[in-house]
């Protein structure tokens, strides 16, 4: 990683619960301290439930009014969890803006592909009409539509999955945001449309210097676009580094189950009788963290000590921190 680049984001110890019906708290994201620099692309990686959502949703400030959040998250010289909500949607879709899981569920079925785009943009920037309307086909052309013209006046429920990512993706980006998060972007997607929209999400990052939070519960989508990961179980982030090191050399043993599940199930698309791998187990409760490891009931290389106290950073390798008693006590 360029040394030059600015931190363009600073989150310091941040801890999201969630206040549950029987009184107790869901920590869903719990002491997570991260920096993305401008122009980079950072990674997170985890299963389902592991807090990936919910970190990215601090960073908007959109999280549930049951959510309890702590820590700093520093966009700029911001402090996001002190801002109003005034001084929030000036940040909102200007410098920071999310494309999110469903894209049918993002968009708005009732209006057309341009209006909704035309809406972002009229909230943050002082265009004409005119200026706008062409802002929106330069978008649309931008993301990859060769007929923008009339892909601006359909509606949402005419286009394919791919197509409905794309126009959220135009919607994300209509003020050039500085830091685009994409949460499962793919998720709802064929395997052809997530390469495709991979490749797009990479060229608007060299296009346009975009910072990008890539989330993913998928390995495979990282290889040659995040520049670094960090690697998440419940709530916590048990191993960081360069992402070709995580994903050429994984330490923590989530991690390299991760890994290994991947390649098994890229095996079995060419080979129906390979067998699936998966991880034996279920994560934790996020009302009952206990204090050791909260890997170690589904970790083949559990020790004792595993079950007494959570492991501090080890560094086994320059700038690959893991967060495992296999590396020191």
């Amino acid at each position: 990683m360029d040394g030059s680049k600015q931190d363009l984001l600073q989150v310091q110890n941040l801890t999201v619960g969630y206040a549950s019906s029987d009184g107790n708290i869901l920590h869903a994201v719990d002491d997570i301290s991260l920096v993305i620099r401008s122009g980079e692309t950072l990674g997170v990686l985890g299963e389902s439930g592991c807090g990936k959502s919910s970190l990215a949703r601090a960073i908007l400030r959109i999280l549930p009014p049951h959510a309890n959040c702590s820590g700093s998250i520093r966009l700029g010289d911001k402090n996001i969890l002190l801002l109003n909500e005034q001084e929030l949607q000036m940040i909102r879709g200007r410098q920071t803006s999310m494309v999110s899981q469903d894209p049918a569920l993002s968009l708005n079925p009732v209006l057309s592909v341009g209006r909704q785009i035309e809406e972002v943009l009229r909230a943050h920037l002082p265009l004409s009409g005119r200026q706008r309307r062409e802002r929106v086909i330069t978008l649309l052309r931008d993301v990859g539509f060769d007929q923008p013209l009339e892909i601006r006046s359909v509606y949402p429920h005419q286009l394919s999955g791919g197509q409905r990512q794309r126009v959220a993706i135009a919607q994300a980006l209509a003020c050039q945001p500085d830091l685009l998060i994409a949460d499962e972007p793919t998720s709802k997607l064929d395997a052809t449309s997530s390469e495709e929209i991979i490749t797009l999400l990479s060229g608007i990052r060299q296009k346009h210097n975009t910072s990008i939070l890539f989330i993913s519960h998928d390995p495979t989508l990282f290889a040659g676009f995040a520049d670094r990961l960090l690697v998440m179980y419940a709530g916590r982030i048990v191993e960081s580094g360069a992402a070709a090191a995580v994903f050429g050399h994984p330490l923590h043993p989530y991690t390299r189950a991760l890994v290994r599940i991947a390649r098994s199930s890229t095996l079995s698309a060419s080979a129906l009788r390979v067998r699936l791998e998966s991880i034996d187990g279920l994560p934790p409760d996020p009302a009952q963290f206990k204090s050791g490891c909260r890997f170690e009931p589904r970790c083949s290389d559990r020790k004792e000590i595993c079950s007494q106290r959570y492991p501090g950073a080890f560094l086994p390798e320059p700038s690959h921190p893991v967060n495992c008693f296999n590396y020191g006590e």
